[in-house]
């Protein structure tokens, strides 16, 4: 036998008990069955398979009624250790009073699609936990491509001194982090609304149309001030829409066919969906490439400014209300609404001044590889040239993207 189990302690405890070692089939089932005949109740558990390596944790107490044979269950689990060649320990567990203690779900994920995360990386996340006073009850590798994951379930840490622990861990190995109170809440949410310019697609669509038209350097140099806050969203689009007039819809198709999806955006989208979320964008580009997107991806909602076109040509103007921050927020409201879904179910991801009231009016902002001023006010910030990685961020792991993939 590779282990033998240590003494019980008093019948009517609750009792640890923990199993190691290589996995195959049926050893949950062989245990349960153990257990069930020493008169025992399962209070929790818990199992971890890494690399074909099974750790499985339960705490069982005695049946109500009934009184556990610690004899027995010594016994039993010896001949299970025996037949499965596993290490198996039991000891008391004292009562912690934990379970109703507050319990955060820290997502860790770094930067390099070939490196993964370092022992000194990790170890420097676990130690902004216990800073915090928290306790690490489980870390779980979500991903490894196309950036490595994490997830530290975290219980008792105090949450501000987490979110300043864990950030100051992030900022010193460049990596990005994410802290959400775990629960239904957090694995609840049901709709994620996107900008469309560098977020779901990697372009800006009014510079490929300033390309067509020749004023590139003007409409650029609009556009960055209005990204980083420095400029009136509205008045600075109609000043950019302004110098596009007598650009004709051949122009528009070629830009529109040069527009280029963000790395991981199909992949994203794809999996959010099979899960049953609703996905949409609202951008403060144009419906002329929406449309298409909306198309293309299966998205539910679709929401961009018109461009007045006369005779088939551009005339400069806008119609209707600009798609601007305060108008994202505001449609992001109107589609939770529609679809039945509280504002604390959904999510927005974003990367421009913008779209920080839509940010900060969803149950979980995403700032991705955003202007330092999102950055700095949103909830989330991310990093990577990925938008797939976001999933990660609402506990879904690599393998159920791959095994959606496989059922397609």
């Amino acid at each position: 036998m590779d282990g033998t189990p240590t003494t019980p302690g008093e019948s009517g405890a609750a009792l640890l008990v923990r199993v190691s070692g290589p996995d195959r089939p049926g050893i949950t089932t062989d245990l349960m069955d153990v257990l069930d005949l020493s008169g025992v109740s399962v209070q929790d558990l818990e199992q971890v398979l890494v690399r074909g390596h099974l750790t499985l944790a339960a705490v069982v107490e005695a049946g109500p009624g009934e009184a556990a044979d610690p004899g027995r269950l010594q016994a039993d689990l010896a001949l299970f250790a025996d037949r499965h060649r596993l290490t198996v320990e039991v000891a008391p567990v004292p009562a912690s009073g934990t379970e109703h203690r507050r319990v955060d779900a820290v997502v860790v994920l770094g930067h390099d699609l070939e490196t993964a995360l370092s022992p000194t990386e990790l170890g420097d996340v676990a130690g902004a936990v216990a800073a915090a006073g928290g306790n690490i009850d489980r870390i779980v590798r979500l991903a490894r491509y196309p950036v490595y994951a994490y997830e530290f379930r975290v219980t008792g840490a105090d949450p501000v001194a987490l979110r300043q622990h864990v950030a100051e861990a992030a900022a010193a190995h460049r990596l990005d982090t994410a802290i959400q109170a775990e629960g239904l809440g957090r694995r609840a949410k049901r709709l994620v609304m996107m900008d469309v310019d560098s977020t779901l697609i990697s372009d800006e669509v009014i510079e490929l149309l300033a390309e067509e038209a020749g004023c590139l350097d003007e409409v650029r140099d609009l556009t960055e001030r209005a990204m980083a806050g420095g400029l009136d969203f509205e008045q600075a689009l109609r000043q950019r829409v302004a110098l596009l007039e007598g650009l004709d819809l051949a122009a528009l198709d070629r830009a529109r066919e040069r527009m280029t999806l963000t790395p991981g955006a199909r992949t994203f989208v794809r999996t959010l969906k099979r899960l049953g979320y609703t996905v949409g964008v609202v951008s403060g580009g144009f419906t002329h490439f929406t449309d298409r997107l909306a198309e293309e991806l299966g998205l539910d909602h679709a929401v961009a400014n018109e461009l007045e076109i006369v005779d088939g040509r551009l005339t400069g103007s806008v119609l209707g209300q600009v798609v601007d921050r305060a108008r994202k927020a505001d449609l992001l409201r109107e589609f939770a609404q529609a679809e039945g879904v509280p504002l604390s179910q959904t999510v927005a991801v974003g990367d421009g001044a913008n779209d920080l009231d839509m940010l900060a009016a969803a149950g979980l902002g995403v700032a991705f590889n955003a202007k330092p001023v999102v950055q700095e006010a949103a909830e989330v910030a991310v990093n990577v040239p990925f938008l797939d990685a976001i999933l990660f961020l609402l506990g879904v792991t690599r393998d159920e993207v791959e095994r959606a993939d496989a059922d397609d």
